[in-house]
């Protein structure tokens, strides 16, 4: 007897769930509200689609999303990031890997990695109804029996729930899956921005809008205590900044803020400590001592930050460097090794890459994804209480969980 299986989402992790469930004999459909399936897909990696991370050891790419993780093992041991680079070979799609251990698609576009699903989902006969809302799910008997759209009632055998987070609702994220969790007994770990731009109080930043910075540490505190750091690249905004390790440290941050005033330090030389760093300004206003102090710091700063840099170390960017004194040296040195700014917010679910918090762990069941309260439910993807830094590790999480989700569908608890 063939299954039916109705895939609420038509994202990453909901197109993987629904292959691979139709590949197991099942008649599977997918409910998209959207006029196309995997329109956030498009978005990740800049529009190049950063598929998965090469961190091939399960423990060290699992340790990325903190206790929570562990949820993943047995999971990733069945399809994990070597699986998910196979599987999209297999459908022509190449891939190549950048610096920090991101995959993209050989092409750069992530156009290609959604037309491996198109191709799939009309492969494999799965009925596709785009422009679908879901209304309800209604349950007896700790069982789904019918799913309510607009004009429509379906009897489905097997739900699997994959209608992501929050993160970018024009996308169509909007956060109904949690609500529909919760109406069948689930618990939601309470939603919130993750990976987001981050806003501050320094005016200044308006004239450094668009300026990226390489090779930076960025460094979270709160009562003079360090909570985060993180190397790698960053950039200023209108309000604030954002960038990949800005994102990694907007979580921690955004767990900080309600309990007083955070601080985000940048470290603009990162690979010299203090007194290195000051004998190279000592070097540099040497070498130059009858060029102004704002003709010399090109050598250690990207020019449009200099003005801000001197006008907050009040050093008169004009004076020639053979006249700075050890006091304003010093003053200098302290900004190049920790220019301070104050976090006012998040840039919040608008321009957040995902979301943090969803559907407990403790209520789904690591080896198959289906729901311990609900027999014929499941969940897949960023729907549950799952995320990672950037880098390509929590689109994996969207291929493990929706292969698994999607190979379980037609089995009895």
């Amino acid at each position: 007897m063939t299954n039916s299986t109705v895939v609420i989402g038509g994202g990453p992790a909901g197109m993987m769930a629904a292959v691979h469930s139709a590949r197991n004999g099942n008649n599977v459909m997918i409910l998209e509200k959207n006029s196309t399936p995997g329109t956030k897909l498009l978005m990740t990696g800049k529009g190049r689609c950063n598929i998965t991370n090469a961190e091939t050891s399960t423990e060290k790419f699992l340790l990325q999303f903190g206790k929570n993780g562990k949820f993943l093992i047995n999971a990733f041991h069945r399809f994990g990031v070597t699986e998910t680079i196979k599987f999209f070979n297999q459908h022509n799609l190449d891939t190549k890997v950048e610096r920090g251990g991101r995959i993209f698609p050989t092409s750069d576009n992530a156009k290609d990695v959604q037309n491996v699903f198109f191709k799939l989902i009309k492969e494999k006969n799965i009925e596709l109804k785009l422009n679908s809302s879901v209304r309800e799910l209604i349950a007896e008997d700790n069982t789904i029996k019918k799913i309510k759209l607009n004009n429509t009632i379906i009897e489905p055998d097997n739900v699997i729930l994959a209608t992501g987070g929050q993160s970018y609702p024009k996308t169509g994220s909007t956060g109904d899956g949690y609500k529909w969790a919760e109406r069948l007994g689930h618990t939601v770990i309470p939603p919130a921005p993750a990976l987001s731009p981050l806003i501050v109080n320094e005016n200044f930043v308006k004239e450094l809008e668009g300026l990226s910075l390489k090779n930076v540490k960025i460094s979270v505190f709160q009562n003079n205590k360090k909570y985060d750091e993180r190397f790698g690249e960053a950039l200023f905004t209108n309000n604030g900044m954002s960038g990949p390790i800005i994102l990694d440290l907007s979580k921690k941050t955004g767990k900080l803020l309600p309990k007083g005033r955070v601080q985000l330090f940048i470290d603009f030389k990162p690979a010299l400590d203090f007194e290195k760093l000051d004998k190279r300004l000592i070097r540099e206003f040497e070498k130059h001592s009858k060029k102004s102090v704002k003709n010399i710091l090109p050598n250690l700063l990207p020019k449009s930050l200099i003005p801000i840099i001197l006008s907050l170390s009040e050093v008169d960017p004009n004076s020639k460097a053979s006249m700075t004194t050890k006091s304003e040296r010093k003053k200098l040195l302290k900004l190049l090794k920790g220019l301070p700014l104050t976090v006012t917010g998040l840039v919040g679910f608008n321009k957040s890459i995902i979301t943090s918090g969803g559907v407990s762990l403790k209520e789904i069941d690591p080896k198959t994804m289906r729901s311990k309260i609900i027999n014929n439910l499941s969940f897949a993807g960023e729907i549950l209480d799952l995320d990672g830094p950037t880098g390509g590790y929590n689109l994996q999480v969207c291929w493990t969980t929706g292969y698994i989700a999607g190979v379980n569908a037609n089995k009895t608890q």
